[in-house]
């Protein structure tokens, strides 16, 4: 009996060593895609600002210029 029940606890010992280590992998893959998704919004938000000054080198939004001469 004493050796079935220190298999069960090597067993079990074991399992919970492969948990640990996938808890970690996955804790560092949800840290890296945090991080990527954060440079990405950044990246993102540059490209629209770009885009706003853009279009105001190109006369801006339609609404602000004056109407043509003959309105």
């Amino acid at each position: 009996m004493p050796d079935a029940l220190e298999a069960r606890l090597v067993e079990l010992e074991t399992r919970l060593a492969f948990q640990e280590q996938a808890l970690a992998e996955l804790s560092e893959a949800l840290a890296e895609s945090r991080m990527e998704g954060t440079a990405q919004l950044a990246l993102l938000q540059r490209l629209l600002e770009d885009i706003k000054l853009t279009r105001g080198d190109f006369g801006g939004e339609a609404g602000s210029e004056p109407p043509p001469p003959h309105y």
